[in-house]
């Protein structure tokens, strides 16, 4: 099977959306039709200006450039989740069910609710996000830090299950119904698998870029270096995403999961289980493990990333993926 093989995951609803939005496609002319004719470059741009937009009082505040005598209130990440959440609710999914809207109609807004809201995929894939990347992320860390992990303590245990559902509500939620959920399923049909992923995984990166100008990214003290490995990451990522997508049938509980076990990790444990641990060695660490992560994912399925070989329960890979 061809690396190019085009990916579905969408049936009922997704069918009569398609139809519906061809039919509208060729009936449209002017701004509409554009968005018509091309709603993923539509959707990457107005993500960007969006958040970009919504982004700019944090990145002239106090808490990054410090061009405005404001700052965001509160301590510890209280300012980073006033400053970003604007911006990461504004963008991806905004943009995404705007443009869902406007070319597959209530249609497509039923087969978006019903991807977002698939849940009944295998339990096995539950238990093997919820354990591998936390598994995955202690080896790295112990490999770049050059220690043992310390038994984390029980006050990381007990805040570990909180602390991801409030990654899921203000990270997952905010991104991946664009990257993932919009992008990515249209991209793949057109492209295949690894084209695909190669296009949403630096998009996805560098649509941080502010933020390195603020807290968040450690600026002052933020480098170029520091930039490179975080879109780097991101595109490495992005390979191990698509393959978890396509295997359990584009259920986006579970990315969101997979994507919000890295930030849990780092924000809940890896300083507790790591007391030496920079910013640099997390970055580091979170880089590793996408990167093996990646090769994989990409050896083990000949650059398929489970395209074509999904079951609809969400079944894991147990013949050719």
């Amino acid at each position: 099977m061809s690396p190019r093989t085009p990916v579905s995951t969408e049936t009922g609803p997704a069918v009569e959306a398609a139809k519906a939005a061809k039919a509208r496609e060729e009936r449209a002319t002017g701004l509409r039709g554009s968005i018509h004719r091309r709603p993923v470059t539509w959707f990457f741009v107005l993500a960007y200006v969006l958040s970009w937009a919504a982004w700019t009082p944090y990145v002239l505040s106090q808490n990054g450039l410090g061009v405005w005598d404001f700052a965001f209130p509160g301590t510890g990440a209280a300012p980073q989740l006033l400053g970003i959440l604007p911006g990461g609710y504004l963008g991806p999914i905004v943009s995404a069910l705007l443009l869902t809207g406007l070319t597959e109609g209530r249609a497509g807004l039923r087969a978006w609710r019903g991807r977002m809201t698939k849940f009944r995929v295998n339990w096995r894939w539950y238990a093997v996000v919820l354990l591998s990347v936390p598994a995955a992320l202690t080896i790295t860390s112990a490999v770049v830090s050059d220690s043992g992990p310390a038994m984390p303590t029980a006050m990381v245990l007990a805040a570990f299950l909180p602390g991801l559902i409030g990654q899921m509500v203000t990270t997952g939620l905010a991104e991946e119904p664009g990257w993932r959920e919009f992008a990515m399923p249209r991209l793949q049909e057109r492209y295949g698998p690894l084209a695909a992923t190669a296009i949403v995984g630096p998009l996805w990166g560098v649509w941080h870029l502010p933020l390195f100008l603020t807290e968040w990214g450690g600026y002052p003290d933020v480098t170029w270096v520091d930039v490179l490995k975080f879109v780097i990451t991101a595109i490495a990522f992005s390979f191990v995403m698509t393959w978890v997508f396509n295997r359990s049938s584009g259920s986006m509980p579970l990315v969101m999961l997979l994507h919000c076990g890295v930030n849990n990790f780092f924000s809940i444990a890896a300083m507790d289980m790591f007391p030496g641990m920079t910013r640099q060695d997390a970055s580091s660490a979170f880089l590793l493990g996408s990167l093996v992560g990646a090769l994989i994912v990409l050896v083990a399925t000949r650059g398929r990333l489970g395209a074509g070989s999904a079951s609809g329960d969400g079944a894991l890979p147990g013949r050719a993926a």
